[in-house]
This record gives structure tokens, C-alpha cells and sequence, in this order.
């Protein structure tokens, strides 16, 4: 499914763009250019819908440095991946102009729920926009990778596969869509158990999985499988296959990352009763799995009709702070100026949940303040 090849200019060099996080089925954890962010494996995931990313870009020919706004202020090094981001897009363009860039999220970030990954999808998009490169969707999934790795996959909406490519430029290591949202519109509980920022990011957690963990050879070994399983159920609507290979991903990957030395623990005690719940659930006939990033928040993946009693069973459990519900949303896409100030995300072709969501803009779990707009959040780490 391919964006909208340009956003909306609201002045020669000036556009906004919004992208939604993605949460992979078949984990990406791994490296084999750290530069380039090229993984070591490949990755499917899926697109979400209620959670979302919106970001200005304007290139100002006069400024003399990137003025960037995550979270209402300037954060140094934050700022610094902003602009080696944006030098992407400046060397396709020719040009050296610096850039006032403000972006916002309406869902807590730098804790599992892939902030990083729409974050760079819609800087790109904008972006590419504001300079009038009209770069198609695969290239665009190429420099958002440069970016943060799984910003990749949030460029394409529905299912979505990563591959890592053999290329030392990276240049085949590309996202592409496996299958549009609505052909298959599963519902995600996300069940929020934390808002604190994770304690090692993971570009950190992937750089000391591979150097110390005895089973990163294993990891990396048995992926095209998993991969193949995970395509085959999603182009077959295999709700039970994907399930189970989903939830064998998520646990094979947190076990690679709890060998690590000193161990990776990304879960909290709510995370393992999520988990715990999830599964009674499915042996009640519940059409339910989960799948957790690399932070504490689980997500629990249903068949439409079930949602309500995911929704109902996680919320009964201490330490669920929130429970958010979403479909599946479309790729990065153009903003209006009405879309970018809106609390709600523009009608894409996943269907809008925002209504549904739980999302509200006085909620801090949400990451709002009681103001309209929604709150300025920083982008750190990657997902998964």
C-alpha cells in the first residue's frame, strides 16, 4: 500500500507528515552495520492506527543550525540524530538549509511502544516533501532505516516485511507491504504497564546482545524460518499460526536478551501477568496472542469480535496502567495544518480509532497535557 508521494506545502520548503508506530510479529534485535542500521535479520510487523507521530519540517534558508522540539524543549543529542536525519534528505536535495522541526506524539515514549519508528517515518515524509525530492515509498523506507532501524516498516501501513538484505550499502535492506490493513483488520490491545523510559535503549541492548550473548548465533540461525511461517499465515489469515509463531518470536528474542551480560530485563511484573492472562485466554478459545517490543508494554493481538473481553480481562490486572485499544493504520501520509493541531488522527485507510482508543488529551498515560495539542515527546531507541 503506498503513501500519498507528497505532504502538504504550506510554504516553499515547509510540510507536516504522520506515521504510526509499528509492532513486529517476527522481532528485529541485531545489527550487522551499526552505521547503516542494517539488521542481522529480517522482520515482519504491523501498523497501528490509534497511536501516531506528527512532525513540521520547515527549511529556513536563514537559520544557521536545526531547530528541533521534542517534548516542548531542545534535547542535545536527540536534536543531533534529528539533523543527521534530515542531512539524508539535504545531500538528495543539494541544498545546506537548516530546518525548525516540531514533532509530537500522542502515546508515551522510549518505553516499548515504537516511538522512534513513526517518529522518523514522519520526519522523513516531511521532509521529503519540504524539499520537493518526491521520493517513492521504498526509498523513503531506506533513509528512515538510516534513521532508526524499524522506521522502515512505518512508512508502508497493514503487514509489513523488513528485509535484511546482503548488500554491505544497505540499499536492499527495504520494507515493504505484505498485505493491506483491511484485508485482515485484527484488533491490538496495547496494555500500558509503564510510561518511565526504558532503562537501556535498544541500539544499546542489540549492540550488547550480539557481543555477549551465547545464543545470538541460534537467533540469527533460525529467523528465515520464522519468517517464512509468519508470511505464510498472514497471506493465509491463519489466525492460530500466527499466533503461535508470533508469540515464539517475542519470547526467543527476550531470551536473547536475558543472556546477555549483564541481562536484558525489559518486562515488569504487570508485563508477566499480561502475558500469563493472555494465554488463559487462548485456552479458553479466545482468538488472542501477545507480542512484547523491547520495553514493558504488552500487546495483545485479537480477532475483531474478541476485543472488548482482551480489553476487559487486562484492565483487571495491578500494575495495567491503561489499556489502548487500535486497529491496524496506514503508512506515512501528508497532514493539513487542521490534522497536525487535531487530537485525532486523519481518516486513513486502516480506519480511525482514536475515538476508540482510550487516548484522551488529558491523560498522561497517553502522553497528553490538558491542552488541546498534544503534549511534545522525545524520540530514544528503537523498536522492535
Amino acid at each position: 500500500m503506498n503513501s500519498e508521494p507528497r505532504a502538504v506545502v504550506l510554504g516553499e520548503h515547509c510540510a507536516m507528515a504522520q506515521a504510526q508506530p509499528n509492532i513486529a510479529l517476527i522481532k528485529y534485535w541485531g545489527k550487522r552495520d551499526a552505521a547503516l542500521n542494517l539488521p542481522v535479520v529480517g522482520s515482519i510487523s504491523i501498523t497501528l492506527d490509534a497511536l501516531w507521530t506528527r512532525t513540521r519540517v520547515s527549511f529556513e534558508p536563514g537559520l544557521e543550525q536545526d531547530r528541533v522540539s521534542l517534548n516542548g524543549r531542545s534535547d542535545a543529542a536527540e536534536a543531533k540524530r534529528v539533523s543527521a536525519c534530515l542531512d539524508l534528505l539535504r545531500q538528495r536535495a543539494g541544498v545546506n538549509w537548516r530546518a525548525a522541526v516540531d514533532s509530537r506524539n500522542n502515546f508515551p515514549t522510549a518505553a516499548g511502544l515504537a516511538s522512534s519508528a513513526s517518529g522518523f517515518a514522519a520526519l522523513i515524509h516531511a521532509g521529503d516533501s519540504a524539499l520537493g525530492l518526491n521520493l517513492d515509498d521504498a526509498e523513503k523506507s531506506v533513509l528512515a532505516r538510516r534513521c532508526s532501524g524499524s522506521a522502515a516498516r512505518s512508512i508502508f501501513g497493514g503487514y509489513v516485511e523488513w528485509a535484511h538484505g546482503k548488500l554491505a550499502d544497505g540499499t536492499d535492506s527495504v520494507a515493504s507491504p505484505l498485505l493491506e490493513a483491511a484485508a485482515w483488520p485484527l484488533r491490538v490491545a496495547v496494555a500500558i504497564t509503564s510510561t518511565a523510559a526504558k532503562e537501556v535503549g535498544s541500539s544499546e541492548g542489540m549492540r550488547r546482545t550480539a557481543q555477549t550473548s551465547p545464543f545470538q548465533s541460534a537467533w540469527i540461525d533460525s529467523q528465515e524460518a520464522d519468517l517464512n511461517a509468519a508470511r505464510s499465515a498472514i497471506l493465509a489469515r491463519d489466525f492460530a499460526a500466527l499466533a503461535a509463531i508470533s508469540e515464539y518470536s517475542c519470547l526467543k528474542m527476550h531470551a536473547l536478551a536475558l543472556a546477555a551480560q549483564p541481562g536484558l530485563l525489559y518486562w515488569n511484573g504487570a508485563s508477566v501477568e499480561c502475558m500469563r492472562r493472555v494465554r488463559a485466554l487462548r485456552g479458553q478459545g479466545v482468538p488472542v496472542f501477545f507480542t512484547v517490543d523491547a520495553g514493558p508494554q504488552v500487546k495483545a493481538v485479537c480477532e475483531p469480535q474478541a476485543i472488548e473481553q482482551v480489553k476487559s480481562a487486562l484492565r483487571e490486572i495491578p500494575g495495567v496502567l491503561d489499556v489502548v485499544e487500535t486497529g491496524l493504520g496506514a503508512g506515512s501520509r501528508k497532514l493539513t495544518e487542521a490534522e497536525f493541531v487535531s487530537r485525532d488522527a486523519p481518516t486513513s485507510s486502516g480506519g480511525s480509532d482514536a475515538d476508540r482508543s482510550g487516548i484522551d488529551s488529558a491523560s498522561p498515560v497517553a502522553g497528553h497535557s490538558a491542552s488541546p495539542a498534544p503534549t511534545l515527546t522525545r524520540h530514544r531507541g528503537e523498536a522492535e
